[in-house]
């Protein structure tokens, strides 16, 4: 007998009918506490050597419908090792085609970070002797918000502050973290050692505890998107921003990267503050070098796709990277990762996935370096 279940962190879908391994029908199920849908992550018993054919019904609805288009699923028997499976998207229905070798089988939007690797992940940094792990507050649910501090918290130290998956179902962005934390802790990475020489990091993997294990998409639990929440935070609504926010205001920041996945644009690119008040030449320069080096330190970095730049003066003030970069006049940018493959390096196999993300960050420290002494002005 086939047994579709969800009941555990992160896990999210609607399950309709299940009699048949051909035809089992689900649904994407909405955020907690908002309309947001498109993250699903569940399990799959009973299965072993049939075909199954999984259709969302309601994928048209999602809250990115372009985001099924040209991808494929992950899946995953031991939920420690993921791959891409067939996956369809026609007539506003998403399906994934598939025959299981093992009567049990994972399914998932996007490689998942759960709750007990963010937390061990902490417990990693701390070990290392160099990371600093601060409590900022609890989030609605009453999980906590943690700040990891690297470096010396000299005043005369650039402040540079990382945030990741403000939108939880953006499990890409705590990856990229971990990626970034095990090159800044290594004593052996030189890179790594001449920044903390010149730098304090601040930094925080993940800015939505409560969402991620509820399995959200894009809100915590009181159904607040926290990117859209920086120029008025709640500690009733949205206290994750209200507290990393006044700990901001606390230290300053001269630089500030926002982690992030986007469900429709196959590539890795980032959005700066071109659309706000504080905008000026120093700024785009520094933009300008940036890119420019993290495309020489990752391939899979580009900067030809990605958003619009925001004309000026028309930045959405209630985004983390235009709050910061106006607040403290300083470099900020968000930056993306795609859930799909990456059309600048394709991998049939793995599309784009946790590993790369790792990767990634762990490059971005090459770009900080290269900024680094130009970032104070």
């Amino acid at each position: 007998m086939l047994k579709i279940t969800a009941n555990f962190d992160a896990g999210s879908v609607v399950v309709n009918d299940a009699a048949d391994p051909a035809a089992i029908r689900l649904s994407l199920r909405p955020d907690n506490a908002s309309g947001f849908k498109q993250w699903f992550y569940f399990r799959l018993q009973g299965a072993a050597y049939q075909n199954c054919v999984m259709t969302f019904d309601n994928a048209a609805e999602s809250a990115y419908p372009e985001g099924w288009e040209d991808y494929a699923a992950v899946a995953s028997y031991d939920r420690r090792n993921w791959f891409r499976v067939p996956s369809s998207y026609e007539n506003g229905v998403f399906s994934i085609n598939h025959t299981p070798l093992a009567n049990s089988i994972y399914y998932a939007y996007f490689e998942p970070y759960s709750h007990e690797q963010h937390l061990q992940l902490l417990g990693d940094a701390q070990g290392s002797g160099l990371c600093q792990i601060d409590d900022l507050g609890s989030t609605v649910e009453g999980r906590d918000i943690n700040l990891l501090t690297i470096g010396n918290q000299a005043e005369s130290d650039l402040k540079i502050w990382v945030i990741a998956r403000q939108h939880p179902g953006e499990t890409m962005a705590e990856w990229f973290v971990e990626g970034l934390l095990g090159r800044l802790l290594d004593p052996q990475d030189p890179t790594a050692r001449a920044l903390l020489d010149r730098a304090t990091f601040y930094i925080v993997p993940n800015m939505n505890p409560d969402g991620s294990v509820l399995g959200n998409l894009r809100t915590n639990a009181a159904g607040a998107n926290l990117n859209r929440e920086w120029e008025t935070p709640t500690v009733e609504k949205s206290p994750e921003v209200y507290f990393v926010r006044e700990k901001m205001l606390e230290t300053g920041v001269d630089l500030f990267l926002d982690i992030h996945g986007d469900e429709s644009i196959p590539f890795v690119f980032m959005a700066g503050t071109e659309g706000v008040p504080a905008y000026n030449p120093r700024t785009a320069a520094l933009e300008t070098a940036f890119k420019h080096a993290f495309a020489t330190a990752s391939p899979d970095f580009q900067d030809e796709h990605g958003y619009p730049k925001d004309a000026p003066g028309q930045a959405n003030m209630t985004m983390a990277t235009a709050w910061v970069g106006n607040r403290f006049d300083c470099l900020a940018f968000t930056l993306e990762m795609p859930f799909k493959d990456n059309h600048n390096l394709p991998d049939d196999d793995f599309g784009w996935n946790g590993q790369r993300s790792l990767r990634l960050g762990e490059s971005v420290l090459s770009a900080i370096w290269a900024v680094s002494a130009d970032l104070k002005k």
